[in-house]
């Protein structure tokens, strides 16, 4: 009887600037999987020494910065979708109002045009495999429109129905149907704090654009009401710091925003969770404290 969560996340560094904490509570507690849909081929490279690394050759440099982010949460069971280079890195662009979509010119193996149903299927063997009780992806935006983190929320909901459908590819293991399924969030309630410790820092230049009085906050954040749980960070904020720093191709972690979002000790920080599907949270404690909370764990 053990807590089995599975994440499904877009690239390498994803699953630590989103879900670090998460990852790192739950695998010293129970049983964590990761589920990681590309090598990140496209991402923006920050390092000046790693400038040498091309579209060919990121997506094994980002495998072995996966690896020691790996170590530093203590997660040991980590897979890529299909296998290491199955789905590419779609890549995105961003329009005049921010608004990110999909690239004129995609790879032909990129995930954006990967077969749905065999991209579930895929993850389908892995749910029926490790059998987890809480199953957390993007939600239906993939947070901010990254077309990877929008694909990764659709086979993630669909071999969430598969795996539990006892006619669908017996081959791949008995039905498991997943207890709760949860979606990645922020809480809009957060906002009003993280303003003021930004001003209390001398940071509030970095907000410019996303918290401006009177506008509309980007689409990641949710109505407190909705925030069905959510992971406090400062136990696991040290080991979340070094994983993320472990992404030195992807994350420059002196530069102020990620101290201010993910590294700086003295902001809060919550990591937070709508529920999507499956069994709710207990009533009382809001958000709950607990990923699990209120589910059976028998096997």
């Amino acid at each position: 009887m053990s807590a089995r969560l599975m994440l499904v996340h877009a690239h390498p560094d994803d699953e630590t600037s989103q879900t670090g904490a998460t990852l790192a509570r739950y695998a010293a507690e129970g049983r964590v999987t990761l589920v990681t849909c590309t090598l990140g081929e496209a991402g923006d490279i920050v390092a000046d020494d790693l400038s040498y690394l091309t579209a060919e050759t990121l997506g094994e440099h980002r495998l072995g910065e996966l690896h020691a982010a790996m170590a530093d949460l203590g997660v040991t069971d980590y897979v890529r979708l299909g296998g290491d280079f199955a789905y590419r890195d779609s890549g995105m662009t961003t329009d005049e109002q921010g608004t990110v979509h999909p690239l004129d010119d995609l790879h032909p193996d990129c995930f954006w045009r990967a077969d749905l149903l065999e991209a579930a299927t895929h993850l389908v063997a892995l749910i029926r495999d490790r059998r987890p009780q809480v199953l957390a992806t993007y939600d239906t935006v993939g947070g901010y429109g990254h077309p990877d983190h929008v694909q990764a929320h659709r086979v993630a909901m669909y071999a969430y129905v598969l795996a539990g459908t006892a006619s669908f590819r017996p081959d791949l293991g008995g039905a498991w149907t997943v207890s709760r399924v949860l979606w990645t969030a922020w809480d809009a309630a957060s906002v009003p704090e993280m303003v003021a410790v930004a001003d209390q820092l001398g940071l509030s230049e970095l907000l410019t654009g996303w918290f401006d009085p009177g506008a509309e906050l980007p689409p990641m954040f949710v109505p407190h009401e909705y925030i069905g749980a959510r992971v406090h960070e400062q136990p696991w904020a040290a080991q979340v710091a070094s994983a993320l720093g472990r992404y030195r191709s992807q994350v420059d972690v002196d530069d102020p925003w990620w101290q201010f979002v993910k590294v700086a000790p003295d902001v809060p920080r919550y990591e937070s969770f709508r529920l999507a599907a499956g069994v709710p949270f207990p009533p009382g404690e809001h958000p709950a404290t607990d990923l699990f909370a209120g589910l059976s764990l028998d096997d």
